[in-house]
């Protein structure tokens, strides 16, 4: 059903209740992919969504003169950003800044002036490229907290399940990823091959197998950047030693499925 909003999960003898605006349904298995915060999270009560998080995310689409092959990751005080190429002759340009950088500033316009464009890669983009939005899109509170694959008998995937940091860029591969996993337990779970309890649990520990250290390493690297002296020393490390930054790419990207 597109655009309707689903306002509330609840589980209850062995059936789930899926509340909407337009009418409630009754189901024997939910999965829940409705991404990197929700409100369902707040009606569902998970731990994650009650701790602040110092991070907003801002997005455009651009025209712009950017190679075909090339991810960029541009670094500046206190954020990172991420260009490249996506459809129809457009490039994608994100950036993650602390929410500080905002306030100081006071507004997004003030921030990319007065901050990201310190970094002359970025000034240029910003000065040489077409604008396609009539204003950027914004997400606050971008969390990169620990979440339970599991809340509520509800088998999380994507990043309802859990968020790798952007500058892995792994993020879509590992909610296809999670979706392999989780569609062929509950094949087994509708042919009653196993319990729910079984699901749940197999489902937890392959999620966990599978994904969690991705996460763990990606916090890690994370905060490396937005400091000039410790990004600037990680990338160098990685682009005069490829044995270490085989190793990150593996460490966040995990093996082909």
């Amino acid at each position: 059903m597109l655009n309707t909003e689903v306002t509330d999960v609840r589980f209850q003898g062995e059936k789930f209740t899926i509340s909407t605006q337009v009418k409630n349904f009754e189901a024997d298995v939910v999965i829940g992919a409705f991404g990197k915060r929700s409100k369902l999270d707040l009606t569902m009560g998970r731990r994650f969504i009650t701790k602040r998080s110092p991070y907003a995310a801002i997005k455009y689409h651009i025209r712009t003169d950017h190679p075909a092959n090339l991810i960029a990751l541009h670094n500046f005080r206190d954020g990172y950003c991420g260009i490249s190429n996506v459809e129809d002759g457009k490039t994608n340009l994100c950036y993650l800044t602390h929410r500080n950088n905002l306030r100081k500033t006071g507004s997004i316009a003030s921030l990319e002036k007065e901050i990201l464009q310190k970094n002359n890669l970025l000034k240029y983009v910003f000065s040489n490229s077409e604008f396609l939005f009539e204003k950027p899109e914004v997400i606050n509170e971008i969390s990169f907290a620990t979440k339970d694959p599991v809340e509520g008998h509800v088998l999380m995937a994507g990043d309802a399940a859990g968020m790798i940091t952007p500058l892995c860029g792994n993020g879509m591969a590992m909610a296809l990823h999670s979706s392999k996993v989780v569609s062929a337990l509950v094949i087994q779970y509708c042919r009653a091959e196993i319990t729910r309890t079984q699901l749940e649990k197999m489902y937890s520990d392959q999620w966990n197998v599978k994904f969690a250290n991705r996460l763990r390493t990606g916090r890690r690297i994370q905060k490396l950047f937005g400091n000039a002296l410790l990004s600037n020393a990680a990338v160098n490390l990685a682009l005069y030693s490829r044995p270490v930054a085989d190793l990150i790419v593996r460490q966040t990207h995990g093996e082909e499925f």
